[in-house]
């Protein structure tokens, strides 16, 4: 069993899997990626689990999505995994418990892939005491994912078995209607901090884009750049930088340069509480060189910055 404690789920969108694919390297040790596929192309996908396979990285990867408009399927994902030559043995096969599972499902892929790890993702399953009973004898359950607000301490309190972890996944982004009406800053979390108060092993979040998924942005009338920082007692804020202009979707490159000058502005003022990540080094690069990458690098960016934040507070 792996002993990482931080677990950030993913979607599977290009930019995300290019997060994952670059920094091999950081995440090795404290991270456990979530990644749960919402494209059917899974080239992109393929080239970012070998690089995790290839640096030892421990990842999930759910078979059954739900997201998306037409979710992937899982023949399809259980097919791509069984057809990549890397060695999968650091791969955790992901299944989502909501409430129209049929737990009959997921007792038939334990059985099928009986040396296979399997982590259980716990949104919004009625009944764990079914579950507990019904996956009683398999030794490849390796840990139980609960998705804050989906699994309450109740349904917790079925599932605490020795040798299987606890993770609890809590949404701390609150993402509103428009970028304009986002505050300066806002409390993010404190669960990196709180985890094994809860009795968890391990904790997670969705990062700074947050559990709503959508397949696209509408025309940004205002850019905002969200960065993630901790106060004095490692409580966990994150920063909304907004651009001054918020009326019409015309210029987001000329947008993005007002949200990042208010950005280098906090980041360079010497009582700054922003970590300066590689992440943040690349913000500062951009801005010297006047250079607009497009949003979903920015978005990029500021996940990668997340994870480097909390890489260094378990450091």
């Amino acid at each position: 069993m792996d002993t990482k404690m931080y677990f950030p789920y993913l979607r599977s969108k290009q930019f995300e899997l290019i997060l994952l694919r670059d920094n091999t390297d950081i995440i090795a040790n404290k991270v456990h990626p979530i990644i749960e596929p919402v494209r059917k192309d899974f080239k992109s996908l393929r080239r970012a689990i070998e690089a995790l396979s290839d640096s030892k990285v421990f990842s999930t990867i759910i078979i059954n999505p739900f997201s998306g408009e037409i979710p992937v399927s899982q023949k399809n994902i259980l097919d791509f995994l069984e057809n990549i030559d890397n060695d999968l043995s650091t791969i955790s096969f992901g299944y989502i418990l909501n409430a129209d599972s049929n737990i009959d499902e997921l007792i038939n892929l334990l059985e099928n892939y009986i040396d296979k790890d399997f982590s259980i993702i716990h949104y919004g399953y009625p009944n764990s005491k079914i579950i507990a009973e019904k996956i009683s004898d398999f030794n490849n359950v390796k840990r139980h994912i609960f998705i804050d607000g989906y699994a309450g301490k109740l349904y917790q309190r079925h599932l605490k078995k020795d040798g299987i972890e606890r993770i609890l996944i809590r949404d701390g982004f609150k993402p509103q209607r428009k970028n304009a009406l986002y505050p300066e800053s806002e409390h993010f979390s404190d669960l990196h901090i709180t985890y094994p108060d809860e009795g968890m092993n391990g904790f997670g979040d969705f990062l700074t884009v947050g559990d709503d998924y959508s397949e696209t942005g509408g025309p940004a009338y205002a850019v905002a750049i969200h960065l993630t920082y901790l106060n004095e007692e490692d409580d966990m804020f994150i920063y909304h930088f907004v651009s001054d202009r918020t009326d019409s979707p015309t210029d987001p490159g000329g947008k993005f340069f007002e949200a990042l000058n208010k950005l280098i502005h906090k980041g360079e003022d010497k009582n700054s509480l922003i970590f300066k990540s590689k992440a943040y080094n690349e913000f500062k690069s951009l801005y010297e060189k006047q250079h607009y990458p497009g949003l979903g690098y920015v978005k990029k960016l500021s996940m990668q910055h997340h994870i480097e934040l909390l890489i260094d507070y378990m450091e």
